[in-house]
Order: structure tokens, then sequence, then C-alpha cells
């Protein structure tokens, strides 16, 4: 099983180029996908004009490849009416456990939780902002997702670009998406690390009391049987005036070190 590093290096490359609140978006489509045991992998991402002439001449002016394969029509458009031309628009897969494949099989149940890869990989990247190509009404492109801010190519392509403020409401939504994302037991844990580290607080707070109180009473130096002791409780902060406590103030501080509080 890949990991999630492993995973989002193979589509590093391709997230190049792209509107960077775009690049967020598809960075964490990746790893929301991962953490629903769906490892993909952004095949497309920015494509130049150049590039877009020449799919779109795959299939009809150019129909074969260099092996002599008959080439297939995959694109609808010309250079500078796709929204990859632009940054905006992404195309993914479905990658493998080891990596080594990819998947566009829309039907696919790789993580066994009974619901098609395709479908959660679509959900996530919907929750994130993008729009998906499978929901067109002509010409579906089940593969793509594009974040267009409200832009027509036309208007791409006469120079107009997202306003801060529709990046920014961009951003809010990928964050909230992360919100949404955790799942109940994800929460729950969350929770119970809350209720700890209120607990721990609580326990550290009687501590620093029980040990002002022990300090102000019969006031002697550091005896040498505690010395390690103390100077690790002042390494942990619970004391900042080491001498001046008492005999029972110094072996409440031995207490704390041999129980590993301190």
């Amino acid at each position: 099983m890949l990991t999630l590093t492993q995973v989002k290096s193979k589509s590093a490359a391709r997230l190049a180029g792209l509107l960077p609140v775009v690049a967020a978006a598809a960075d964490r489509l990746i790893e929301r996908a991962y953490n629903r045991g769906v490892p993909i992998v952004i095949v497309q991402g920015l494509r130049t004009i150049a590039e877009q002439d020449a799919l779109y001449a795959q299939g009809r002016t150019v129909k074969f490849d260099a092996k002599g394969n008959k080439l297939s029509i995959v694109t609808q458009v010309k250079g500078g009416y796709s929204f990859h031309n632009y940054g905006v628009a992404i195309d993914f897969a479905l990658l493998a456990a080891d990596g080594k494949q990819v998947y566009w099989d829309t039907k696919r149940d790789g993580d066994f939780d009974g619901v098609a890869d395709w479908t959660e990989v679509v959900q996530e990247a919907k929750a994130l902002g993008f729009a998906w190509g499978g929901e067109w009404t002509s010409f579906k492109d089940y593969p793509h997702f594009e974040m267009t801010f409200g832009l027509t190519t036309a208007q791409y392509r006469a120079g107009q670009r997202p306003t801060a403020v529709q990046i920014a409401a961009a951003q809010a939504k990928i964050e909230q998406g992360d919100e949404e994302g955790m799942t109940a037991a994800e929460q729950k844990a969350f929770e119970a690390l809350g209720e700890k580290a209120s607990k721990q607080e609580e326990l550290i707070e009687g501590l620093e009391k029980r040990l002002a109180d022990l300090e102000s009473k019969h006031k002697m130096s550091v005896p040498s049987w505690a010395q390690s002791s103390v100077d690790a409780a002042v390494k942990a902060g619970l004391i900042d005036t080491p001498d001046g406590g008492s005999y029972d103030f110094y072996r409440f501080v031995v207490l704390l070190k041999r129980k590993g509080l301190i």
C-alpha cells in the first residue's frame, strides 16, 4: 500500500502551473480520496494552447499514432477553448494500491465499501468546490474537474481572471470541506484528545499548587539526593525557584520524577 506522500508525488508535476488555489484544492482532493481508501493520480493539469490543438487534431487530422494505432477523438475543443488552458481544470484516474496501474472504471470498488471509487472521488471534489464534467448535458467528461470562478473560456481568452474575492471564497470552501470531511470516529477521537488535554491541565495545576504549598514551609537548600529531580522539575517548568523549599517539598519532587510525571 502506497503512503500518502508516495501518492502525492505521482501528481506533483501536473499540479505545477495550476492557479494556486486550484492546485491546493487538487492536493486536498488527493488527501481526502486517499483517506477514504481511494488513491488517485492527477493525469492532466495545465495544458498549453499548442498541446490543446494537438489533442484536438487527434482522431481528426491526425488519424494514427507513431506505432500505427488508430486514434480516437478525445476532446471537443480547440486551443484556448478549454479550461485546462488557464490552469483551472484537472483530470484524474484511480490509482492501484501498488501505484503501478491506473483505472478509468467508474464502477470499480477497490476499497470494498459498497460505493464506487469514482463516486467517492466525485463527492470529495464537489465538496471542495470543483464542478464535475460527468454532469455536463452534452459531451460528458467523467475524469474532469474544473473550478472556473463563474468565468467562461471567452472571458479567459480576453484576459479576465478570478478576483481576489473569488479566490478567497474558493479557499474558504476548501477549508470548510476539511471540517465537513471529519468522520464520526475522527470527531470522537478528537473530542477524546480534548478531554485528555483538559485532565492533564488539571493535573498540572494541582501539582503546581501542591509544590507551592510545600515550598513555602521550612525553607532549605536543595539536598544532594533531590538535585536531579529538582533539575527535571525546573526543565519541565513546574518550578522556577529550586532553592528554599521544605524537606517535604523536595521529597514530593523526587516522587514526581520516580513516577515519570516530570
